[in-house]
């Protein structure tokens, strides 16, 4: 029988999934309009929960906390921009990049050791990306570029993520979060207009899942070890592959799907030596 935490991390994939779906369907709309949709959606839920349960607001660490939130926001306005030119498939895979530079930037800053088969993994995974760009002509070199880029915020917040973990409340460090991806998403955004018609609906339904997402996420972490969860969280990229075949008629030819295997194969392989090493 399936765990809860592992029934609760398919869950979170998913949500993530169809919410980065909704957000491939808004081209219409600027990306950090996107962004703004999404981070309000999680706000107005959080914000509230936390003043009725007395959790602190402004943390113990809010220099941190806001450093975490900027660059969390750049990974994610990065990312919501390269889905509009972008497959989602190739997106996501090569956005899961991010725990190869938070290991090395662990490494740097926290001290934290890199084994000899955890660099083997990194050579897969980024031979997957090489590959899945030599043959997916869909890839430009600027959503190559910003597709790196969103995934070297992501291992930053892992490592800060990290380092605020014993001190302050995981819906502290959200929240920070969702109030710096707001205003900055406002202050960034020079070509606002109100969503019309089914926009609506995708708006909506990007606040909803990234919520959900949230939620369900942290749960999973709270409810089992991070090493029989981890690999799990990879099943937003079969998730991906999927609702990109049926929404957006995405398919891959043999080799670059072959990218996307090595890049998967990769980051498992780092997931199993973390696991093997943690015993």
């Amino acid at each position: 029988m399936i765990s809860k935490g592992i029934s609760y991390i398919l869950i979170a994939t998913l949500s993530f999934a169809i919410m980065n779906t909704m957000a491939k369907e808004l081209t219409s709309l600027p990306a950090m309009e996107v962004v703004f949709f999404r981070a309000l959606g999680t706000f107005i839920f959080v914000f509230p929960y936390m003043l009725l349960n007395k959790i602190s607001i402004v943390g113990n660490n809010p220099k941190i906390l806001f450093l975490r939130a900027f660059v969390g926001l750049i990974s994610l306005a990065t990312f919501f921009i390269v889905l509009q030119s972008m497959t989602l498939g190739s997106a996501i895979s090569i956005r899961y990049l991010a725990p190869i530079f938070g290991a090395i930037l662990a490494y740097f800053f926290l001290k934290e050791r890199i084994y000899f088969w955890q660099w083997i993994s990194f050579a897969i995974a980024f031979s997957g990306v090489i590959v899945l760009k030599g043959f997916d002509l869909r890839i430009d070199n600027m959503s190559l570029a910003l597709i790196l880029i969103s995934a070297f915020f992501v291992g930053i917040v892992y490592v800060l993520i990290r380092y605020l973990g014993k001190s302050e409340h995981y819906l502290t460090i959200i929240n920070y979060f969702m109030v710096v991806s707001i205003v900055g998403s406002l202050f960034f955004c020079g070509n606002w207009r109100m969503p019309i018609n089914s926009e609506w609906y995708y708006v909506v339904t990007i606040g909803i899942f990234g919520l959900i997402g949230q939620i369900f996420m942290t749960r999973a972490f709270q409810l089992e070890e991070t090493s029989v969860i981890a690999p799990f969280k990879y099943m937003e990229l079969v998730y991906a592959l999927i609702l990109g075949y049926f929404f957006f008629e995405e398919t891959y030819p043999l080799f670059a799907f072959l990218g996307i295997v090595l890049i998967l194969v990769g980051m498992l392989l780092n997931v199993r030596v973390k696991q093997l090493k943690t015993d």
